[in-house]
Formats: C-alpha cells, sequence, structure tokens
C-alpha cells in the first residue's frame, strides 16, 4: 500500500537547513496497524504528513497504491487524498458552529453529495460509534471521547484506504484512550491499514508493528516484538 524509497526533506529556516528525514526506506501493507515513534524532532509528524499528501519530499520515491506521489498539484493532491486517507488528529479538528452529524458529514458535502444522504450516512457511523444520541451536539457540549469518536467517524465516511492519526489518544486520560485504540483495531480488522504516530508506548504496543525514528532515520522497526 506505501513504499517509501530513500524520502529525504529538509527545510529552511532563515539561513539554516534543517535536515528532517534523512534518507527513509519504508514499505507498509495493506491492513497493518503500525505506530510510529520517536522523540521530538526525530521527524514523526514529518514523515506523517509527506504519507499524508500534506507535504512534498525533496528526494526519494513515495509510492501509494502503485501511485509515484511526486510534485502533485494542490487539486490532484486533493484527490488523492480524498481517495485514499482520512486523518485523525490529537485537536480533534471540529468545527465548532457544526454539531456532531455536520461534522462527520463534512467530507460527503466536498463530494457533492446531498444533504439528506449525507446526513443520513453520517447518522450510521454515529450509530457504530456509539454517538447517535448526540447526534445534534455541539462539540463544546461533548466529552474529548466523544470528541475523538467523531473525529474517527469523519475520517472514515470517505472510506479511505488508509487511516492517518497524529497523536489520536495525546489528550484523552487512559481509560479513554483505549477505548480509542480499540476502535482503531476494529477498524482495522475490516482492511483499512492505519499508521498512528505516538509518544506513548502503551499505546504503541496496542499496534502490530511500531517503527522508531530517532535523527531522521529508523532506528528500529519492530514486528510482534521483533526486529523487522
Amino acid at each position: 500500500m506505501i513504499r517509501l524509497n530513500g524520502i529525504n526533506k529538509s527545510y529552511i529556516t532563515g539561513n539554516n537547513k534543517l535536515h528532517v528525514l534523512k534518507g527513509i526506506d519504508l514499505h507498509i501493507k495493506a491492513g497493518e496497524f503500525v505506530s510510529i515513534m520517536g522523540s521530538s524532532g526525530s521527524g514523526k509528524s514529518t514523515l506523517l504528513n509527506l504519507l499524508g499528501i500534506l507535504d512534498e519530499y525533496d528526494a526519494g520515491e513515495y509510492f501509494l497504491d502503485n501511485t509515484l506521489i511526486r510534485n502533485q498539484s494542490e487539486t490532484k493532491a486533493a484527490g488523492l487524498r480524498n481517495q485514499y486517507i482520512g486523518f485523525v488528529f490529537q485537536s480533534f479538528n471540529l468545527i465548532s458552529f457544526k454539531n456532531a452529524m455536520e461534522n462527520v458529514a463534512l467530507p460527503l458535502y466536498y463530494q457533492n453529495v446531498n444533504r439528506k444522504k449525507r446526513n443520513r450516512i453520517a447518522m450510521d457511523y454515529l450509530e457504530r460509534m456509539g454517538l447517535a444520541e448526540w447526534a445534534e451536539h455541539m462539540p463544546n457540549e461533548l466529552s474529548g471521547g466523544q470528541k475523538q469518536r467523531i473525529a474517527i467517524a469523519r475520517a472514515l465516511i470517505s472510506k479511505p484506504k488508509v487511516l492517518l492519526a497524529d497523536e489520536p489518544t495525546g489528550a484523552l486520560d487512559t481509560t479513554t484512550s483505549y477505548e480509542v485504540m480499540q476502535i482503531l483495531k476494529e477498524i482495522n480488522s475490516e482492511g483499512i491499514t492505519i499508521i498512528i504516530v505516538t509518544h506513548e508506548n502503551d499505546i504503541s504496543h496496542m499496534t502490530n508493528r511500531i517503527i522508531h525514528l530517532k535523527d531522521g532515520l529508523i532506528e528500529h522497526d519492530l514486528v510482534n516484538g521483533k526486529t523487522g
């Protein structure tokens, strides 16, 4: 599903060049559940942005479902994201003036699905998350765990092949974090590839593969506790 060959990425800050990713080689098969770990500055968020076609790389190759992702126009990049990728963020990124159902339905609005149909589909996803009775509630009326489940439902409504989650449990207490991870496990069991960035060891061990980044390189690649 995802193949990276020699990926390099640098940023220019003033007169300095910061080399963030220094030749990443990575293959993630369809249906894997992967966590990416590393200290601050290791390159994990940059890597996630590249995978999500939110940022360009400088050198190397990125293949998504056998399609080379390189120098995409914003329109083409948006189309690929819409076709392949769902996003979940630590801060939920819900729209404050829209209720739970409207937040979940939002991706379908951009696909020109009519309001009645997109709201019906959104209700199906809220039902799946156990939040049907909260459909009319605004984000400020919801707990952190409820907000994250709504964010996951919104990410899934476009039926992505890959779900990218940036610290999805970072703003949640332990019990709620485990509930969210259980939802992600269930989604993964249906064949969706899931890649999460986390700094929490217990969360990473709930995935099937753990990739440790250090100074822009893969330090360890662990599958079921064994070096891959």
